[in-house]
C-alpha cells in the first residue's frame, strides 16, 4: 500500500502531504517514546503516536518513516506544520486511539 491508498481510504485527516505519497508503506509502528522510535522502528513504517512536536518529525526524518498518524486528537502547532511542509513529511490526524488508528492501517495493509 502506497501513502497515496491511505489518503484515498480517507480513515484520517490528511494535513500534509509531504514530497511522495507514491511511497510504499511497509508497517505499522507504535510507539510514543521518541528514543525507541528512533532506533526500533522499521523503515517505511506509517508511524502512529500521540506526540505532536517537532521532534516527532526529527524522529520520524531519522527513522525514515513513510508517515506519520497523530491519533487521539493530537495536532501539529503551527512551528510543527511548517517544519513538516519544509521537510516534505506526510502528517494525518484522526481522534480515533492509538490501537484502533493501527489497526485500520493494517486491515488496509493485509486487504
Amino acid at each position: 500500500m502506497k501513502i497515496s491508498d491511505l489518503i484515498q481510504l480517507e480513515l484520517f485527516k490528511l494535513v500534509n502531504d509531504g514530497n511522495n505519497t507514491e511511497r510504499e508503506i511497509s508497517a505499522v509502528y507504535c510507539c510514543d517514546l521518541l528514543s525507541i522510535a528512533m532506533g526500533k522502528m522499521p523503515a517505511g513504517s506509517a508511524w502512529v503516536t500521540v506526540m505532536s512536536n517537532i521532534n516527532t518529525l526529527a524522529v520520524a526524518s531519522l527513522a525514515d518513516a513513510s508517515c506519520i498518524i497523530l491519533a487521539e486528537g493530537c495536532h501539529l502547532d503551527v512551528n510543527g506544520l511548517a517544519k513538516a511542509r519544509e521537510q516534505g513529511i506526510t502528517v494525518f490526524e484522526t481522534e480515533l486511539p492509538v490501537f484502533d488508528a493501527a489497526l485500520a492501517i493494517y486491515k488496509a495493509l493485509n486487504a
